[in-house]
């Protein structure tokens, strides 16, 4: 059995390498932001003339919107389905992932208005832009992208086309798997675009602090800490306050639980890169395996709650920041719109920025035009999502086992006591002293499972 998990552990190594081409592609951001900054305040006129390329990169992740919304939400609709008819789990999960999905994305509204972020910078859009129609060339090349496909039509037809795949049965399943191998390619197709996302940035940092000098540079600096801020208080207030009205059991002491995690989250940028350690994780902590196989994997489609809050104070930093405030029945709507719209932001690096320009397609379009100055600071945000994120979902398997009778209290309080800890040679959730039900045929399947969650 030892020589099976070393085995085990030697195979995951290489998985953490393939994170290497991330970090090249966060470092290039960092420096194409810090030099872009640098342009626009020492040549400003220089630095609006890069305008072009941010442009150019936000209309290449228009062009694949359409597509990402129509195959994320198809596919979506399949696996609530799906969850649903595990039974009780499935049904609870979905309930709460739901009902926290809102609550993150109106705590995100209510801070966005109540700082106003971006206030002052008077952003206009590309085609304002002094001599950007006597360009032949970036006229010439914007013609070569194709143009965005309507959302709000798209994003009904998913939902139709994803209900009618479900009215079908096993007799839709050939079309849904044919969707979710299109979804591959227009996954690909994204990572390919996000690796033009140092220029992207560039252009767009230049043009920004060209206009605006240090105020754009002050304007990004309080969203970003707002974020932060806003994100370590929902975890603490909000996801703290529930688990322990619930279980007793303290957020912080889960925290410090789950360190190793977040030191793996902040170095990858991705919360699915701890995906096998919190399902092993939580087992350890007392929580059944089938519990846990369908909560974790679920929960990483359909709870995310630092996405969430991402989602819409981004939105309202932009629409400030270009001048064209949105009113409440506006920020309602598109609070609705995401609800829907951010089961289908995760897994994918980009994902987030799609769904946030699909949100303000919907509502206002001309909004897209200053999306530029997120792409710049997004990469800066991603690791605070991601741990966000992740903390969502330890809380809510935690609280499914609870309401569900699925999990050893007694254990878990130990555990997070730091009285039987975990054994980092043993971390395959075959090996957790969880004394439940299902705990040995299940598994291989569950495991299997886990892909199609993330």
């Amino acid at each position: 059995m030892s020589s099976q998990r070393r085995g085990t552990d030697s195979t995951a190594k290489p998985t953490r390498r393939t994170m290497d081409k991330t970090h090249w592609l966060y470092i290039a951001v960092i420096a194409a932001v810090v030099l872009g900054a640098a342009i626009g305040l020492l040549a400003p006129e220089v630095g609006k003339a890069l305008k072009p390329l941010g442009t150019m990169f936000i209309a290449l992740i228009k062009m694949v919107i359409a597509p990402i919304i129509f195959c994320t939400l198809v596919i979506g609709v399949g696996s609530i389905a799906k969850a649903a008819t595990v039974g009780k789990v499935g049904g609870l999960a979905l309930l709460y992932f739901m009902t926290m999905s809102t609550v993150a994305l109106g705590i995100g509204l209510l801070v966005g208005n109540i700082i106003h972020p971006g206030s002052g910078l008077h952003l206009k859009p590309y085609e304002a832009g002094s001599g950007a129609k006597e360009n032949s060339t970036v006229k010439f090349l914007m013609d070569m992208i194709p143009s965005d496909i309507p959302v709000l039509p798209t994003l009904v037809l998913a939902l139709m086309v994803g209900f009618a795949l479900q009215s079908m049965g096993k007799a839709g399943e050939p079309v849904l798997n044919a969707v979710k191998e299109i979804q591959k390619v227009v996954f690909k197709l994204m990572m390919m675009i996000m690796w033009l996302a140092p220029v992207g940035a560039f252009g767009a940092i230049a043009a920004v602090v060209g206009a605006t000098g240090w105020a754009a540079i002050g304007s990004m600096a309080i969203l970003m800490g707002a974020f932060y801020l806003t994100c370590a208080l929902f975890i603490v207030i909000i996801l703290g306050s529930i688990l322990r009205l619930v279980t007793g059991l303290n957020i912080f002491t889960l925290m410090r639980y789950l360190a190793r995690e977040y030191l793996l989250i902040f170095a990858t940028s991705s919360s699915e890169s701890a995906l096998p350690r919190l399902m092993a994780k939580m087992e350890h902590a007392g929580v059944s395996k089938p519990v846990v196989g369908i909560t974790v994997p679920t929960g990483y489609s359909f709870n995310l709650d630092g996405t969430a809050i991402y989602l819409t104070m981004s939105a309202l930093f932009i629409s400030t920041a270009m001048g064209i405030p949105m009113n409440l029945g506006e920020q309602v709507g598109l609070l609705v719109f995401m609800i829907i719209a951010s089961k289908g932001a995760a897994g994918v690096t980009g994902a987030g920025l799609a769904t946030l320009a699909a949100g303000l397609a919907a509502h206002k379009p001309i909004l897209l035009d200053g999306m530029g100055v997120i792409v710049g600071i997004d990469k800066f945000m991603s690791e605070c999502r991601a741990l966000t994120n992740f903390t969502g979902n330890a809380v809510a398997t935690l609280l499914i086992g609870k309401w569900t009778n699925e999990i050893d209290m007694e254990q878990a309080r130990a555990v997070l006591a730091g009285q039987r800890p975990f054994d980092e040679t043993t971390m395959e959730e075959d090996g957790h002293g969880s004394t439940h039900d299902g705990g040995t045929p299940d598994s291989p399947s569950q495991d299997q499972r886990v892909p199609a969650g993330v």
